[in-house]
């Protein structure tokens, strides 16, 4: 319990500017692997041959990263440590026809991404970020970090039922955010302006990922600032805290008996179900490869599956002051309490026993404390990556995270301790 740690607030500091820097899931992955760059880490390509070399790597596919590196001396049947984590958020994303408007007010039309605390978008200044896609299939990020969007409520004097039945908002009539003024309506206009935002010719985008994001910068908050508000946080406080950790591990110079992985997916939020989520392929063939550069046989990559384990990492629920009855009542976390161990026995997050005792000896041999996590029986539970790793790749899989407030809110809150306590324990799980 001695060793001093690696991260202290200057890391929540720099969780600040990576959620700043990361509108999208793009975003998001192209800012880890400018990280993971500068730590010597180098990116190869799912289309080329893979050499079985020491040293840090990364392969992108769209909005998820998978990063490892492999210690000198590496056996193909070494196991590996994964910090799991996802890139998406709940928000509004841009229909394929994403021009309109009614009544002098033009409009941008979105669909619901996720499941997002509606209200939370409502009356915020909203920028637009995303992946424009050109015509030679190349791709462009794009980021308009300014006001240009706002979901406006409607006044009170309107809708007087709102203060005695609460707000009850449509999907598809209330949540389509304004952007001008303008009774002609021209198809190719929000794509034009996003041209000529990103300095393309006019035409040449053919395809786009885009989506909504509050412009309002994280931010520290209370009176003694121990709070930390920003957007995000599901889940890009666990990306961020996991690249921390495996560059940090890379650099230790320890003798690595596993090695470490980070993986970041996308579409956690609807289901993980695509070539770039849990569900899909992307871990598995990474892992995969690995083990068959290093000259392995099929037998060397069930040995290193059957010792490997995986910590899932995202964020869970703080104990909330005004709706404590909402939690199980001898479960209560609280921000700035250690990170929290996830525990649903029908499943819904993928920890047992001895993956309790994995995380307890991360968290001691990191001198950091941690809660636990359960859900109040009379209400469902959430759900992780965490069970699909298990179930895909036969892996041991422990769900854990840091307790927030406002989770799925276009602005959410933790404390200024926990992203810290969080990316310390996660080094001494990936140094094993």
């Amino acid at each position: 319990m001695s060793e001093p740690p690696r991260f202290d607030r200057g890391h929540t500091d720099d969780l600040m500017s990576f959620l700043a820097a990361s509108p999208s899931p793009y975003h998001a992955v192209a800012n880890t692997a400018e990280r993971l760059e500068k730590a010597g880490f180098r990116q190869v390509a799912e289309t080329d041959a893979w050499d079985g070399s020491s040293g840090g790597k990364y392969v992108l596919r769209g909005g998820a990263i998978v990063a490892w590196y492999v210690p000198e001396g590496a056996a193909p049947h070494t196991p590996f440590r994964i910090v799991g984590a996802h890139t998406d958020s709940p928000n509004l994303r841009v229909k394929p026809l994403p021009d309109a408007g009614a009544h002098g007010w033009r409009q941008v039309a979105v669909e619901i991404y996720g499941g997002p605390l509606l209200n939370s978008w409502l009356d915020r200044d909203l920028g637009l970020a995303g992946r424009l896609t050109l015509r030679d299939g190349a791709t462009r990020l794009v980021n308009v970090d300014r006001p240009l969007l706002r979901v406006p409520q409607l006044a009170i004097h309107l809708d007087r039922s709102v203060s005695a039945e609460g707000l009850k908002l449509d999907k598809q009539r209330h949540l389509q955010p304004i952007w001008g003024l303008g009774n002609d309506v021209r198809d190719g206009d929000l794509i034009a302006f996003l041209e000529e935002t990103a300095g393309l010719p006019a035409g040449e985008v053919t395809g786009w990922d885009l989506m909504v994001h509050s412009v309002e910068p994280p931010a520290y908050l209370g009176r003694d600032k121990e709070l930390v508000a920003g957007p995000r946080m599901d889940n890009l406080l666990s990306v961020h805290a996991g690249v921390a950790a495996l560059t940090a591990a890379a650099a230790s110079g320890a003798a690595l008996p596993s090695i470490p992985v980070l993986a970041a997916f996308d579409h956690e939020e609807n289901g993980s179900q695509s070539d770039t989520g849990a569900d899909g392929p992307l871990l598995g063939g990474v892992l995969e490869r690995s083990v068959f550069a290093r000259g392995g046989s099929y037998e060397d990559k069930a040995r290193a599956f059957a010792g490997t384990v995986c910590l899932s990492s995202d964020t869970g629920h703080a104990v909330h002051p005004n709706y404590a009855e909402r939690h199980d009542p001898t479960h209560h976390p609280r921000v700035n309490g250690g990170p929290i161990l996830k525990v649903n026995v029908n499943n819904r997050y993928a920890t047992d026993g001895s993956g309790r005792a994995v995380w307890a000896a991360a968290c001691e041999k990191a001198n950091v404390p941690f809660q636990s996590f359960v859900s109040n029986n009379s209400m469902p539970c959430g759900t992780t990556i965490g069970p699909i790793t298990a179930a895909r790749h036969g892996i041991k899989t422990v769900d854990i995270g840091v307790a927030i407030l406002s989770m799925h809110s276009a602005r959410e809150l933790c404390g200024t301790d926990d992203p810290h306590l969080l990316a310390n324990s996660l080094v001494a799980f990936l140094e094993g």
